[in-house]
């Protein structure tokens, strides 16, 4: 973004917010101003911790700026146009660390820590505190959802070519039976917000309007480096419509009972244990990015979790409550409106996702796919390690190009 658009950006901001005398004038709004990000740990660090030498990231538009903290945990950015900035930052512990900081002797082959705030105002020198999360590296993760449907060469719209992917980035093969995945609730106007859930259930559960399993009769693992496609129709969806993907090789197929949608019976049957759409069997992927999608793992029985209805009511719909304690991974995928993405819609915690992901379509039908993006770093058989900082703002990519069980174009 240039100077000249970051004023016009701040002014129509004050024209907005005129009504509440909030603004300064045009002078002191294009003046450059200083913040200093200070550093908070993740609870968990009750041994103390080393303040100094970690990237604050602040983000406005296509401009990025990095700094560095002091021995205080302090980062400061001095020459900043007055403007809305997301600022993040993320870096790993060996298990060694995790076990010194933490004082918890459970073995893990690393962690991260990361902290993100999303679309904060800077208008004048401040101290923005910037807390932190600490999550355990995970084996398997979400490594894409294709959500957004398409258009055909004709120009129509095309659903069953939907997908989500997940990647085993571990040096170690994974047995993945018995892997849950979860759909989170994606009504246009949220069923329960973060504050409800807070207010309601302590923070201790999301709502998932659909869960899948991977059949735990047998095991099924997955080499390090590898995929597990899970189609909604795996079929070849290539034929008249150059935005869609050969997905007959999918590892699980989550079939339609009802018949709208081909299956393959060659392709394994993905378990539904949950739904709360008596006429959909299928993953109810909403092409308009209200698609947010969680994976996790209990010996609890699934389907015999509380539901709820919307926050307030005694009839309608009813979600599955879903014990943040299960989750492994999760990636918040929020729609992309005329006036950019409402965080305030976010369904997952920050200690589930930090940040969120989006497709840069309105309405879908683009052929986009939201996929994680691929860092520096190998493994020691040399496979890719895909970003995963637990802030999917950081993480993720979009494509129209991108093909399943690929992560670099």
């Amino acid at each position: 973004m240039t100077r000249k658009q970051h004023i016009l950006t701040w002014l129509l901001y004050c024209g907005a917010a005129a009504t509440l005398n909030s603004c300064i004038d045009y002078d002191d709004a294009t003046k450059e101003t200083t913040a200093h990000i200070q550093l908070a740990m993740p609870a968990e660090f009750v041994n103390g911790s080393d303040l100094q030498g970690h990237e604050i990231v602040l983000v406005q538009g296509s401009t990025r700026l990095t700094g560095t903290t002091d021995a205080n945990g302090v980062a400061t950015f001095t020459d900043l146009i007055p403007d809305v900035y997301d600022i993040s930052c993320s870096w790993e512990i060996n298990g060694e660390q995790y076990q010194q900081l933490t004082g918890d002797q459970q073995i893990v082959s690393g962690c991260t820590v990361s902290g993100s705030l999303n679309a904060h105002l800077i208008r004048e020198e401040q101290t923005i505190q910037l807390s932190t999360n600490l999550s355990i590296n995970r084996d398997i993760i979400i490594g894409k959802v294709f959500f957004a449907g398409s258009k055909d060469n004709n120009n129509r719209t095309y659903m069953p070519g939907k997908y989500v992917e997940l990647y085993n980035q571990s040096n170690d093969t994974v047995d993945i039976s018995g892997l849950y995945i979860g759909l989170i609730e994606s009504e246009s106007t949220q069923a329960y917000t973060l504050q409800n859930l807070h207010d309601q259930y302590a923070d201790s559960v999301v709502l998932a309007k659909q869960v899948f399993r991977i059949p735990a009769d047998q095991p099924f693992t997955v080499k390090p480096g590898g995929t597990v496609l899970l189609a909604n129709s795996a079929t070849d969806h290539t034929d008249g419509n150059d935005m869609e993907n050969d997905l007959s090789d999918a590892d699980f197929e989550a079939k339609d009972v009802s018949g709208r949608t081909q299956n393959n019976p060659a392709v394994p049957a993905l378990e539904l244990t949950y739904t709360m759409y008596p006429s959909i069997s299928n993953m109810n992927l909403v092409q308009n990015g209200l698609c947010s999608v969680v994976i996790f793992r209990t010996d609890q029985d699934v389907a015999a979790l509380p539901t709820t209805y919307a926050y307030g009511k005694t009839t309608g719909n009813q979600w599955l409550l879903l014990p943040i304690r299960y989750i492994v991974d999760g990636v918040e995928i929020l729609p992309n409106k005329a006036t950019g993405v409402d965080v305030s819609t976010k369904r997952l915690y920050p200690t589930i996702d930090a940040g969120y992901t989006n497709i840069e379509g309105r309405s879908g039908w683009t052929g986009e796919v939201v996929y994680r993006r691929t860092g520096d770093k190998r493994a020691n058989d040399g496979h890719l390690i895909l970003i995963d900082t637990n802030n999917s703002s950081n993480d993720f990519h979009v494509s129209t190009t991108i093909k399943p069980r690929q992560y670099d174009e």
